[in-house]
C-alpha cells in the first residue's frame, strides 16, 4: 500500500526512525510488502523500547509477578491491582517523565507529583522524574484496557498534541534536545476526574490512555488484548492545528487523552457525561473483526497493520544484550576506610552532613503541592516513614512509599536494588503497615552499552530476590533507558535508579505509627546491629569527598527479621515511635525524630565502633524506637526472645541534643537549619 502524500520507504527511512536494518526486513516479511511511511512510523514507535520493552522484557519476566494479594498479574492491565478485602482493591502505578522534563520541566513534570528527591551532578542535564498514582476501586468495577467486541464504537476523549513521544524517550539527550519541545505534551489533570463519572455509566467496554505513541499504541494494545481490530478515521480525530499528516496524528497524544471503546448501543450515556462537563469527545471509528488496524484519511486507507505483530508479547522483537562489569568498580574495590581520619569537631561535622541536599528537608519542594487535596491523608501533620491514607468507609488505611538511593545502586546494582526494596518495606512497616506489592520505574543508560546493561541486569536480580523475601510481587514495570547526556567529547550515563513504589496495608488505621519522639524520659533504642561501615554514605561523600566506595552493609535475612520484630512491637503497642535509619545515618534519624516533636535527646555511642560509622554510617537494617519505661521490659524481653540485636542509646529530653556528653545545641536551631537550608541553596 502506498499513499500519495508520504515519501517512499527505504532502509534509510527505517534507520532514521530508529528501526534497525534487521527489524526492517522482519517488518517487510510480516507485511508481505514494503510498508508505507505511515506504517513504518507505527512500527517505529510500537517497537521502540518505550512501548515494546524489547531490551528489557526477558529480564523483567524473572521478577515475581503474581501471588499474595494481587488481583491481576503483572502486565495484564495498565496498573497493578491489590486486594484490600471488604470488596475493595488498590490500583497503583509509577511512571517516568525524564527526557521531556529535562527540556520542558515546568510543563511535563506537572502532570503528576510524588516520590523522593535526590541531588547529584549526573542528573543536571538528564533529570529523572517519577510520579506514582494510587487509587481505590471496588472489585469488579475496573475497566479493562481492551477493545471488547466487534461493532463497539471508538472514541477519543481529549485532544492530540505532541508527537513522537516514544521515539523521543529512546533517544540520548544532547545540547540540541530543546529543539524537540513539540514532543512535550500539555496537561489538564482535572479532565481525568470526569472519566470516573463516565465509568459509572457502565457504557465503557475498554479504555486506555494515549501514551507515548498516541492513538497507535492505545489502539494496538486494546485490540491485541481482545483479539480484534479497529477501523479509524483520522479526519475525525481532534487536533490543535489544521493539516496534520496521517503520521503526525497517529503518533500524537495528550496527557489526559483517552481511547475508549464503548459498548455498542450505550454510547449516548458517555456523550451525555462529556457534554455535561464540556469535555472534548469524538467518535473516530469502531472495533472490527480480523485483528488488523486500518486507518483512513480523506477517504483513503493510509495504513493497515496486524495488531499482534505490533505489541509486546506478539511480534515485537526481544533482545538479550551483552553486559560486562563496569570499569569504575575497580575504583570501588580500592576503597580503604581505615585511611580516613575521624572528625575532631563532631557538631560541625554533623551540621556539614545535615546541610547536604540529599539529607535536608524537601519541604521547599513538596509544600508547593496540596497535601490535603483529598480528605484521606493521615500524615499531613503526623510524620510517618510512609505516607498513610485512609480508605473511605473502612477502618483500614494504605501506606505508600517510593524509594531508591542511586548511589547504592551505582556502587553495587545487585545489593543497591535489594536495599531499595528493603527500605521501601521498612518504611511501610515503620508506619504500621504490612508490605503488599510493588511497582517500579527502572532508570538506566543506553542498553547497547554493556556496562549500563550490567547495571540493569544485576539490579533486576537483586530486586527479584528482595521481592520474593518480603512477599511483595511486582505488579508492573516501567523501563526508562537512554538516561545519559551526550557532549562533544564524552557520554555520561546517570547513576542507575530502579525506584520502588510500594503499597502496604494497615488493617486498623488507628495503629499508624509515627516517628516523632513523644515524651521526655522515654528511652531510645536502636533495633539492629551497629557496624564499622561508612560505605556509600552521604558522610563519606560530603565530608571526605569520596565518590567510589562499596554499597552499605546489607543482609537480607537480618532485614527480614528486623521488620518482623517491628511489626510485632507496633501491633502490641510496645513502642511509641519508629523510624528507619537511612541517608545521614543514625544522627540524621535521631534528629528527624527530635525535630518532628520539638524534643531533644541524650545518647551514647558504642566505643567498640568508629564513632563516625556509628553516627553517620548508612549500613542497613536499623530502626530507632522509643518506649515508655513502663513497657521497657516488654521490649527487651521480646527482642532477646527472638534473637533480634538491639542497643539502648539513651533517652528523650526536653530541647537539646547531647551525644557522649557533648552539647550539639538546641533542637530549634537544627529544625530551622534543616527546614530552610534547601530554600537558601535554591535561591543562591
Amino acid at each position: 500500500m502506498t499513499t500519495s502524500a508520504e515519501p517512499q520507504v527505504t532502509v534509510q527511512t527505517a534507520l532514521s526512525l530508529g528501526i534497525t536494518e534487521d527489524e526492517f526486513r522482519t517488518i517487510v516479511d510480516i507485511m508481505g510488502r514494503t510498508p508505507n511511511f505511515n506504517e513504518i512510523s507505527i512500527f517505529s514507535v510500537m517497537w521502540s523500547e518505550h512501548c515494546s520493552y524489547k531490551n528489557s522484557i526477558l529480564w523483567l519476566k524473572t521478577l515475581p509477578r503474581d501471588g499474595g494479594r494481587l488481583l491481576t498479574g503483572a502486565g495484564e492491565e495498565n496498573a497493578g491491582l491489590v486486594d484490600l478485602g471488604e470488596g475493595l482493591a488498590c490500583a497503583f502505578k509509577i511512571e517516568s517523565h525524564n527526557h521531556s522534563s529535562a527540556i520542558g520541566p515546568c510543563q511535563d513534570a506537572a502532570t503528576s507529583v510524588g516520590g523522593k528527591v535526590y541531588f547529584n551532578d549526573c542528573y543536571n542535564q538528564n533529570l529523572l522524574v517519577n510520579a506514582m498514582s494510587v487509587g481505590i476501586v471496588k472489585v469488579g468495577e475496573t475497566v479493562p484496557a481492551a477493545a471488547g467486541e466487534p461493532g463497539n464504537p471508538v472514541f477519543i476523549v481529549g485532544s492530540a498534541t505532541g508527537i513522537h513521544r516514544a521515539t523521543f524517550a529512546d533517544a540520548d539527550l544532547s545540547e540540541n534536545s530543546a529543539e524537540d519541545l513539540p514532543s512535550v505534551q500539555a496537561d489538564d489533570p482535572f479532565q481525568e476526574n470526569f472519566l470516573l463519572e463516565a465509568i459509572k455509566t457502565g457504557a465503557i467496554a475498554g479504555m486506555q490512555d494515549m501514551g507515548a505513541a498516541g492513538i497507535t499504541c492505545a489502539a494496538a494494545e486494546m485490540c491485541a488484548r481482545s483479539e480484534v481490530g479497529m477501523r479509524i478515521d483520522l479526519d475525525k480525530t481532534p487536533s490543535r492545528r489544521q493539516g496534520m499528516k496521517a503520521s503526525e496524528i497517529l503518533l500524537s497524544k495528550n496527557q489526559e487523552g483517552m481511547l475508549i471503546a464503548a459498548k455498542k448501543g450505550m454510547e449516548h450515556l458517555l456523550l451525555e457525561v462529556f457534554k455535561k462537563w464540556d469535555i472534548e469527545c469524538a467518535q473516530i471509528g469502531e472495533v472490527i473483526e480480523g485483528g488488523r488496524l486500518e486507518y483512513y484519511q480523506h477517504g483513503e486507507k493510509v495504513a493497515d497493520a496486524p495488531t499482534h505483530a505490533l505489541v509486546q508479547g506478539g511480534g515485537a522483537p526481544v533482545y538479550k544484550r551483552d553486559y560486562r562489569r563496569p570499569a569504575y568498580m575497580d575504583k570501588i574495590a580500592e576503597f580503604r576506610p581505615h585511611k580516613l581520619a575521624t572528625p575532631t569537631d563532631w557538631p560541625a561535622t554533623a551540621r556539614q552532613l545535615m546541610a547536604s541536599p540529599n539529607v535536608v528537608s524537601k519541604r521547599r519542594i513538596y509544600e508547593q503541592y496540596d497535601l490535603m487535596a483529598r480528605p484521606g491523608t493521615l500524615t499531613a501533620n503526623r510524620d510517618s516513614d510512609a505516607a498513610v491514607v485512609r480508605i473511605p468507609g473502612s477502618p483500614k488505611a494504605l501506606a505508600l512509599t517510593a524509594n531508591c538511593n542511586p548511589a547504592y545502586v551505582y556502587a553495587d546494582p545487585y545489593v543497591g536494588a535489594m536495599i531499595a526494596v528493603a527500605e521501601a518495606a521498612r518504611n511501610i512497616v515503620c508506619a504500621g503497615g504490612e508490605p503488599a506489592a510493588i511497582t517500579n520505574c527502572l532508570h538506566f543508560g543506553n542498553p547497547h552499552n554493556p556496562e549500563a546493561y550490567y547495571q540493569f541486569v544485576h539490579a533486576i536480580k537483586g530486586m527479584g530476590e528482595a521481592c520474593r523475601k518480603f512477599g511483595t510481587p511486582v505488579t508492573g514495570s516501567n523501563v526508562s533507558f537512554y538516561n545519559q547526556s551526550e557532549f562533544q567529547d564524552r557520554t555520561e550515563p546517570v547513576y542507575p535508579r530502579p525506584i520502588i513504589g510500594m503499597v502496604g496495608i494497615l488493617d486498623d488505621a488507628t495503629k499508624q505509627m509515627t516517628f516523632s519522639f513523644k515524651s521526655a524520659g522515654d528511652h531510645i533504642y536502636m533495633v539492629g546491629s551497629p557496624n564499622n561501615d561508612i560505605n556509600s554514605s552521604e558522610y563519606l561523600r560530603v565530608v571526605h569527598g569520596v565518590q567510589y566506595s562499596p554499597a552499605p552493609h546489607f543482609d537480607i535475612d537480618e532485614e527480614y527479621a528486623l521488620q518482623q520484630a517491628i511489626q510485632s512491637l507496633i501491633k502490641n503497642a510496645v513502642i511509641r515511635s519508629a523510624h528507619g535509619v537511612s541517608e545521614g545515618g543514625l544522627f540524621a534519624a535521631l534528629t528527624e525524630c527530635a525535630m518532628a516533636s520539638g524534643l531533644g535527646f541524650s545518647v551514647e555511642t558504642d566505643s567498640n565502633f568508629r564513632k563516625d560509622a556509628y553516627l553517620f554510617g548508612e549500613y542497613q537494617s536499623r530502626v530507632i524506637v522509643t518506649v515508655d519505661t513502663a513497657r521497657e521490659d516488654d521490649l527487651v524481653n521480646y527482642l532477646n526472645g527472638n534473637n533480634v540485636p538491639f542497643s539502648m542509646l539513651g533517652q528523650v529530653q526536653d530541647d537539646r541534643l547531647d551525644i557522649d556528653g557533648q552539647d550539639f545545641g538546641p533542637i530549634a536551631d537544627w529544625s530551622s537549619f534543616y527546614d530552610n537550608r534547601l530554600g537558601e541553596m535554591m535561591e543562591g
